[in-house]
């Protein structure tokens, strides 16, 4: 089966690619092994110049690459332009930084000498989602490179144009060849990968079902994986919270990228006291945005990135429906693309699927709380654990309710996105490991104890 460029906004197949044999893919294994055993020697200090170079030719080139963005998965130029600017500052700080976390570490013990070395585990196979395809690229490859180690990129299959661009793009900035390499091929290939001897490690951001699929693979095969998975992260609102800038940073946080995002605000847990009064301000804000074609810079939402993801979405809204919720619809699509018309739901029960499961795009449940201790039960009542927001004027509860909330990240008056400088990842099903900032950087590591007699 081809693998097939799709533009979702007028239906066309851009492009199409045979996907490669494992043969070929034997081939590049072989190369990257040879590539790496070159790569692993080089100082930090060398091995960190490319990255400024890509650095600089993301900044040059983001609007050509925002473009490739929107036209294989949806996303509005002007958001792609910030995806690829992000991708820009994440070069930076690892090219500043990355001496510095991989320098060996001395501890004071009863031998002569002691220290922890960090040394790289070899080839890394990175298996990346279509909804940042440049980005989620880039935050695992660039800190991955810089410790030693080398790169096989499986993207999905719905982005080839944005995969085999980001190769280029990686060879451009001065990568020797083998270092960084993509992979066209179907998810029913992965396993043969992962089996493979020189594959050391694997890095996953997709779905629960993709990461419990590539977590037994990982267990079955020995390899150190790093899972980044899906969210329901809750954006609590309290009585006290200034609701006009909560409201529209919930509208900004949950129809980014038409919700198709991890870290997306997928359920509004509200105080009852404002519960109408925040919903008011949501929709309001909501029918602020601009539905339409992505290339146009002005256009705030644009379509999901596959047709396919329509029939799960209209799916989770008739559960609602059914079981008593009620609907406020947003802006109305434009006449042709993969649309789904925005809408806010109320009356939410516990058993509906907009709050059991991950709603992939712009369904925003609003969910009453009597309590502080509901609200709590509320955020926590979910498999999984990646992000949270409280929005309150008391920042001592909202640091102590930060603590008690089951996520790898909690932001207080703000929306979460994550951030090069912090570690991200999540607890419970949502994941396995931390990407970004040193911790991030030293996962595909060999931490090493050395130590000499006296």
């Amino acid at each position: 089966m081809k693998i097939k460029s799709i533009n979702p906004f007028t239906g066309e197949v851009t492009a199409e690619f045979d996907p490669m044999g494992y043969e070929k893919c034997l081939k590049a294994i072989r190369s990257a092994e040879k590539a790496y055993h070159e790569w692993r020697k080089m100082d930090v200090s060398e091995r960190v110049i490319p990255i400024a170079k890509l650095a600089s030719i993301f900044r040059r080139d983001k609007e050509e690459y925002a473009r490739i963005i929107a036209v294989e998965m949806g996303k509005p130029i002007r958001e792609g332009i910030s995806e690829i600017e992000k991708c820009a500052c994440l070069c930076d700080y690892y090219y500043r930084n990355s001496e510095g976390f991989l320098r060996s570490h001395p501890v004071e013990t009863d031998a002569a000498k002691s220290y922890i070395a960090f040394d790289p585990l070899g080839i890394i196979l990175g298996i990346m989602p279509w909804n940042f395809p440049f980005w989620q690229v880039v935050r695992w490859a660039v800190p991955t490179l810089a410790a030693g180690n080398v790169c096989l990129l499986k993207h999905a299959s719905n982005v080839p144009l944005a995969a085999l661009r980001v190769e280029r793009v990686f060879r451009e900035a001065g990568f020797p060849e083998d270092v960084f390499k993509t992979l066209l091929i179907g998810s029913q290939s992965v396993e043969r990968l992962m089996e493979h001897e020189l594959i050391r490690g694997v890095s996953l951001t997709g779905s629960v079902a993709a990461g419990l699929k590539v977590g037994a693979m990982a267990g079955k095969y020995m390899k150190k994986a790093i899972l980044e998975l899906g969210g329901s992260d809750p954006f609590i609102v309290f009585e006290d919270a200034d609701l006009e800038k909560a409201a529209s940073a919930a509208v900004r946080s949950r129809m980014r990228n038409a919700g198709q995002s991890c870290t997306a605000a997928k359920r509004l847990i509200v105080m009852e006291s404002v519960a109408d009064a925040f919903r008011d301000k949501f929709i309001d804000a909501l029918n602020g945005l601009k539905i339409g074609d992505p290339m146009d810079k002005s256009t705030d939402l644009g379509p999901v990135a596959k047709s396919e993801l329509l029939e799960d979405l209209q799916g989770q809204l008739d559960d609602a429906v059914t079981k008593g919720a009620r609907v406020y619809r947003g802006p109305q699509n434009p006449g042709q693309g993969f649309f789904f018309q925005p809408a806010v739901l109320t009356n939410i029960t516990g058993d509906m699927r907009v709050v059991r499961e991950e709603v992939f795009g712009p369904i925003a449940p609003v969910v009453k709380a009597g309590t502080e201790e509901e609200m709590i039960r509320l955020a926590n009542d979910t498999e999984l654990g990646l992000g949270a927001a409280v929005w309150t004027a008391d920042i001592q509860r909202a640091e102590k309710l930060a603590r008690q909330i089951d996520s790898g990240f909690v932001a207080i008056n703000g929306i979460v996105r994550s951030d090069m400088r912090l570690p991200f990842g999540g607890v419970k099903k949502s994941g396995i490991g931390r990407e970004l900032s040193h911790y991030g950087l030293k996962e595909f590591v060999n931490i090493k104890t050395v130590t000499v007699a006296r």
